[in-house]
Order: C-alpha cells, then structure tokens, then sequence
C-alpha cells in the first residue's frame, strides 16, 4: 500500500460512519496544504493487510500469501470526512508524524476493521490514530514486475477460436484447412492496491490435431479458402491418415504489456497460454475408381446410376 508523498495522487482513502463518531463532526475545510493526494470517497483501501499476533502491528501482506486472520484491515486518514473535507477541530488536535523513520514524514490514520471475506461490510475501530509511514511508489515496481506474470496467466483472456475446411466432416488423406481467429484485448487490476493496465496481444499458435501430431509455436495464424480451393495445402492445413472423430485443440500464446498507475507500458516476460476448447473433426474415407466407358455407351457400367459398387 501507498501513500502519496508529492501531488501525483496514488492511493485513495473512504472515510467511514463509525470513524465520525468517533471524531465527532465539525466544520469542515478543504484538504490541507500539508497532506497530498485525492481522497476519494467511493473507494476503499482494503485487504493486502494483517496483523502480527506477536507484535500486534498491523503489517502489509508479501505477494501471493493468504492470511489466516479472521479480519480484513483497512486505514482511513485522521480527521478525513469524505471527499477532499476533512473535520477542522479535529486537524488542529491530529498525531504529529513529521520527523518519522529515517527522517521520513508519514501521516496520520485510523485504522478500522472487518470479517475477511464479506463484500462491503460494516467497519469498526480497530485501532488509532498511528502514524503511517511507507514505501515511495517505485519501490513496489519490483514487487509488481515479480507478480505480473503469474497474473497475467489468471486473467480471463479469451483464446482463439478454430475453423475447419471443410467441417464437421472432411476426408482422409486430403488437406483439412485450420485457422484461428484472436484479438487483442485490455484489462484492468489492482496489485499491492496500484492500478495496473495489462495489453493482452496473440503472438503465436500452437496445433494439437488430434491423432498425435502437433504444429506450432508458430506466428502464423491461417486464414479461410474459398470452397473452390478446399484441399489446397496451407501453413495450418493437416492431413489424417486414419478414418475416425478427433479433437482438434488450438493453444493461442499472448505477449503482454502493462502499466502502474499510468506509467510507460513495460514488458511482461514469457507468454500467456490460453487454449480453446477442443473442436471434433470426423474424418471420412474416400474411395476413388476409374472406368474404361461411360453411362451413355453401357448404362450398367461401374458407377452409373442404379448400379451397386463393387465391395471395397
């Protein structure tokens, strides 16, 4: 979690009812001059947080741990009355923080609690007013840049899709026409309570074709042929040997990007792999014979109408 130490606003903080009760509601002024950032009342800086049974500090959670206390935990600034209000009898009493670690300035919380787990529950004094002091923002870029790509693989991006030429039905030891269709796509999460935009682009396509044979990683994503041109080999096309139903499953792979609170964008590391879900192909025999004449001259030749194939 972090708070703004210059103008460029950060994290935001919501004020809470039991927190004026606690303060008891005053004439109330603009933010002062000495506390930066904006305080926004419709969002809320939860979770990320738990408290230390041998200590009894309340101390940010490390990326990826869950923690085993029954509360959830979240701060709210001394004397904040929503908005950019705050309660001006109770600035002139507020908890002095300047001077803090290392010369470091902090500012002064409550601290409130809840039951983990519960969507917007109701609040309760947990502790305070503490001073609060943390990280500078770029000292949580290398936490993020460790965490991104394991988020990166939980996102619900949507994999290609897969077509087949000709489809459902195609014939064995001809060239079945696969492509993939994917799009770029955008989201939005927060990590360590920044806000954080990833770019989601298709780089590659991997084949599983279903009867043991595989293409791929490869760029190249297919394309539809007109139906004059089935059977034309393509760099996605497959040819079965064997008659039969098989599961085509296509694996498309996303290079990413992402930003902290509307940074440059920076590179995610690796790929993204997301598959489709398998599509089945039944694969038929074709049989092909040659006649010495036509219908016309003997219309009880082989392959004339009304006249039984030969067994295979």
């Amino acid at each position: 979690m972090v708070l703004a130490n210059s103008c460029r606003p950060l994290i935001t903080l919501v004020m809470s009812g039991v927190l004026l009760l606690l303060m008891g509601i005053g004439p109330a002024r603009a933010v002062p001059p000495d506390i930066f950032g904006v305080w926004d009342p419709d969002s809320v800086n939860v979770g990320g947080w738990q408290l230390d049974p041998d200590t009894g500090q309340l101390t940010a959670l490390e990326p990826g741990v869950v923690s085993a206390d029954p509360f959830q935990y979240k701060y709210e600034l001394q004397c904040h009355l929503g908005g950019g209000d705050f309660d001006t009898p109770c600035l002139g009493r507020r908890l002095d923080c300047t001077n803090g670690p290392d010369g470091t300035d902090g500012f002064p919380v409550m601290w409130l609690k809840a039951p983990a787990g519960v969507q917007n529950p109701v609040w309760t004094i947990h502790s305070g007013p503490t001073c609060f002091y943390d990280p500078k923002p770029e000292d949580l870029l290398p936490r993020i840049a460790a965490m991104i790509q394991t988020e990166f693989q939980k996102l619900p991006i949507a994999a290609g899709t897969v077509t087949a030429q000709p489809s459902p039905h195609t014939l064995r030891g001809a060239e079945t026409n696969f492509f993939a269709a994917a799009a770029e796509q955008q989201f939005d999460l927060t990590l360590l309570a920044q806000n954080v935009h990833v770019t989601a682009k298709p780089l590659q396509y991997t084949w599983n074709y279903g009867d043991g044979t595989s293409r791929g990683p490869q760029t190249a994503a297919g394309g539809p042929l007109p139906e004059d041109r089935w059977g034309e080999r393509t760099l996605t096309s497959h040819v079965y040997t064997q008659t039969g139903d098989f599961s085509v499953a296509l694996t498309t792979h996303f290079q990413g990007t992402y930003s902290v609170n509307g940074g440059p964008p920076l590179p995610i590391p690796g790929q993204g792999e997301f598959s489709s879900p398998p599509q089945t192909v039944s694969v038929w025999r074709s049989v092909t014979r040659n006649y010495a004449d036509d219908c016309l001259r003997n219309a009880q030749g082989q392959g004339c109408p009304g006249v039984a194939a030969p067994a295979p």
